[in-house]
């Protein structure tokens, strides 16, 4: 009520800004309305100070670290505040800036700047580094002799183009004249110790150049909405130990697919989120499976080992602290040096060989295919430790209070004579009863928010990536939002694989949804996608962006997402009259505005 009524009283906001505040204000929680302002009272006192403001901006452009992250599940994020505070500790100036709303006119500006970025899917930046990695390869990067930076990059050895996108920035940077101040880290899934090495080290190398300019003391400032934290004693690091509710499969009986929803709860915990978010689940193992490597491998259960500084017994530890499931180039070479398997090493010698048979392969297929005797400790060593599953929230916390919803492919195949499953997806659907326990966190995921109740949104999610959009249309249906909500939602059979479709009739007949474009497709001879649904409606979703509509994209990042981008394209140059090169800069400037996001996988 009070931001409403500001446009009516004598405000020295703009429209535009009062509107970006009643925004900004609607997606926080009481928490974080009260910290916002408690940050907009501390900013107006320190302005009202005698050192002159212009002066103050200027050293601290002069003399401050800036930290850019581009996170595609969070991790990033997650470094760039651990490096932020082991700055601060050192006295340093510090600004910790999301990627994806940095201002790259800026960055001709910058003295020293730090990079911490993931790598998505054939080698591509992550979603909110889309366009910073398109202008630092275009010829509007300016040169940028005056800079000094260094990068971090996160990935996963299991793909081919292991931390491309930080390799990209980090030679780019240089190419445009930039001076590396300290020499690139490329980190895989299990980054924490070797992260934490390279701050302190990164650190010493930009604390001489930012105390010599003169402005070691200067303020630091965590941006809101980008770098400030979330108030919850419980993450990544912390889960939260809490029970599963329910567990149903939404897809019928002779479906290819088996989608659970699950819904868990979180009382207690003081844990919230907001549509967009993802929830981290731990998983345990499946104790058959622990129980046939450790037979095949000669280890007595009771063994003694290390993981990390945790010493246990070497199956409590391939329970619930390694990575069986998904496969990686490391444990092949480190479990075929210790067992002298002759295929094994071959396979090693032969970078194509082997990304093809781990393919096939999950990591416990290599032992159970290659048996061979192994000191429990080197067994321990060779694996990865567990990293959690994310998966995108099917709930609005304003709906549902302290629980929070779930929309879970199972995978499950067989492979070699034996079924296989999945590591968190086969332990929730398979393993875990309701009324037990499992381990998780809320990763925030600011890049995938609702626009305020106003605008249109447009919403494109095959599979299970409706998830997020039924937590969009609960959000804007418990805030009875006059802005039109379209979703685009495809699966293989109307009969067997038609998720919510209750609910999704009730906000059509509610009016909450006002279109509902379905593909189904294998109900007709020639396979129907939902590209091809969005080619069909093309002028009317050419008319519906040009209304401002917001536009998200959740699912299957290797194809799904690319075929609809196409799509759009062809949309944007067939009822847009613009040309190739035009369309790609009109999509871009929608992600530049946030008003084309996606949440892929």
């Amino acid at each position: 009520m009070l931001l409403a009524s500001l446009a009516a009283q004598a405000s020295p906001l703009s429209a535009q800004q009062i509107k970006d505040l009643q925004l900004l204000v609607s997606q926080l929680n009481p928490i974080q309305q009260a910290w916002v302002s408690g940050y907009l009272a501390a900013s107006a006192q320190f302005a009202g100070q005698s050192l002159s403001a212009g002066a103050a901006a200027r050293a601290e452009e002069s003399a401050s670290l800036t930290i850019l992250f581009a996170s595609q599940t969070g991790n990033a994020k997650g470094v760039a505040n651990k490096i932020k505070a082991a700055a601060e500790q050192q006295g340093l100036a510090v600004q910790v800036q999301d990627i994806a709303s940095y201002k790259t006119n800026q960055l001709a500006k910058e003295k020293y700047l730090l990079i911490v970025t993931s790598t998505y899917g054939e080698g591509e930046p992550p979603e909110s580094a889309v366009a910073f990695h398109k202008f630092l390869f275009s010829k509007k990067a300016p040169k940028l002799n005056e800079l000094k930076f260094a990068v971090l990059g996160l990935g996963d050895t299991s793909y081919e183009f292991f931390c491309k996108t930080a390799t990209d920035f980090d030679e780019q940077l240089q190419a445009l004249g930039a001076t590396r101040l300290h020499q690139a880290a490329l980190l895989d899934v299990d980054y924490a110790a070797a992260a934490a090495g390279w701050t302190d080290t990164a650190i010493r190398a930009f604390a001489p150049e930012l105390k010599q300019a003169g402005n070691a003391s200067a303020q630091v400032i965590a941006w809101p909405g980008q770098a400030a934290s979330h108030d919850s004693p419980y993450s990544k690091e912390t889960p939260f130990a809490a029970e599963l509710l329910v567990d149903q499969k939404i897809t019928g009986r002779d479906s290819v697919k088996d989608v659970r929803h699950i819904e868990i709860n979180l009382a207690g915990s003081g844990l919230t989120y907001q549509p967009g978010d993802a929830l981290g689940v731990y998983f345990s193992n499946d104790e058959q499976l622990v129980d046939s490597i450790l037979e095949l491998t000669g280890c007595a259960a009771d063994t003694l080992v290390k993981v990390a500084a945790t010493e246990l017994t070497i199956r409590e530890a391939l329970i619930s602290q390694l990575e069986l499931t998904q496969s990686y180039p490391s444990f092949v070479e480190k479990y075929a040096q210790a067992t002298q398997q002759p295929v094994l090493l071959e396979l090693v010698a032969d970078k194509t060989k082997l990304r093809a048979f781990l393919e096939q392969h999950q990591t416990a297929d290599v032992i159970l295919q290659y048996p061979a005797a192994i000191d429990a400790q080197n067994l321990v060593d060779a694996l990865r430790k567990q990293q959690p599953r994310l998966y995108s929230i099917a709930s609005s916390q304003a709906e549902v209070g302290e629980e929070v919803h779930l929309t879970v492919g199972v995978v499950s195949y067989d492979a070699f004579g034996q079924p296989h499953l999945g590591g968190a997806s086969g332990f929730l659907a398979h393993r875990l009863d309701e009324g037990a326990e499992v381990r998780v966190f809320v990763e925030h995921n600011d890049n995938f928010r609702l626009p305020d109740h106003e605008a249109p949104v447009l919403m494109i999610g095959p599979g299970t990536g409706i998830a997020p959009f039924r937590a969009f249309l609960q959000e804007r249906d418990q805030a009875g939002a006059t802005g039109q909500n379209w979703l685009f939602f495809g699966n293989p059979s109307f009969t067997q694989d038609f998720l919510y479709q209750v609910e999704l009739q009730d906000y059509l007949k509610r009016g909450v949804l006002n279109r509902l474009d379905v593909a189904f497709s294998r109900d007709q001879a020639e396979k129907i996608y939902v590209q091809h649904k969005l080619l069909q409606k093309g002028a009317d979703v050419w008319a519906y962006l040009q209304q401002g509509a917001y536009l998200y994209i959740c699912g299957d990042g290797a194809r799904m997402a690319k075929d609809v981008h196409q799509a759009l394209l062809q949309i944007a140059q067939q009822y847009g009259g613009l040309d190739a090169e035009q369309a790609e800069t009109y999509f871009d400037d929608l992600r530049q505005a946030r008003r084309y996001q996606k949440d892929v996988y």
